[in-house]
């Protein structure tokens, strides 16, 4: 990792945090899948000389989720809809608690020696500590970090680990899977 070893400030001038969320249940034709952004973040990523060498820290403020945009469901997602699912996070869902991630150990990921990662990109598997309204659980995340300083990362974590009913409506026909995808793309800062 030669070419992107150092320690680096992330946040919104440098990459985009996104959530990722599906529907289920009789009546998900009506539902949309959306996509999130956390707009108020910062993170500190640390990478080294060897895979072992990266430490990765974030905290979020959960009331800066903003709804981008749903898709599917039989009518558009509009600014209204917006609003009002973005004050359902707020005060049902996350409630208002800070997001934070530590991590606790990473490995060269699969990718690294795979087709699928460029030359010069390394894949990691990060492991560590998410807290969510309280409740602290293991993640693990895979983080790609190219040669050009551009990186990208994901992870797949389930509300009810973290004690979240997944929200449902319609006499819970319409319900919010489980499973949520956090994703991360950017550069990293120069010198």
């Amino acid at each position: 990792m030669a070419s992107c070893e150092g320690t680096f400030t992330l946040g919104p001038a440098t990459a985009r945090l996104l959530v990722h969320t599906g529907r289920e249940g009789k009546a998900a034709r009506a539902g949309h899948d959306l996509e999130i952004e956390v707009e108020d973040w910062s993170a500190t990523l640390h990478l080294g000389a060897a895979p072992a060498d990266a430490q990765l820290s974030l905290t979020a403020s959960s009331r800066s989720l903003h709804v981008l945009s749903g898709s599917g469901g039989i009518q558009t997602l509009g600014e209204d809809d917006k609003s009002s699912i973005k004050q359902t996070i707020d005060d049902e869902i996350l409630k208002g608690g800070e997001i934070l991630f530590r991590s606790t150990g990473a490995q060269a990921g699969p990718g690294s020696t795979a087709a699928k990662a460029g030359a010069g990109d390394h894949e990691l598997q990060v492991d560590g500590d998410l807290t969510l309204v309280g409740n602290t659980r293991p993640l693990k995340l895979t983080l790609v970090v190219a040669s050009d300083g551009t990186f990208s990362g994901a992870a797949t974590l389930r509300q009810r680990d973290f004690g979240i009913k997944p929200y449902s409506a319609l006499f819970g026909t319409l319900k919010v899977k489980d499973e949520v995808t956090v994703t991360v793309d950017g550069r990293l800062p120069g010198p």
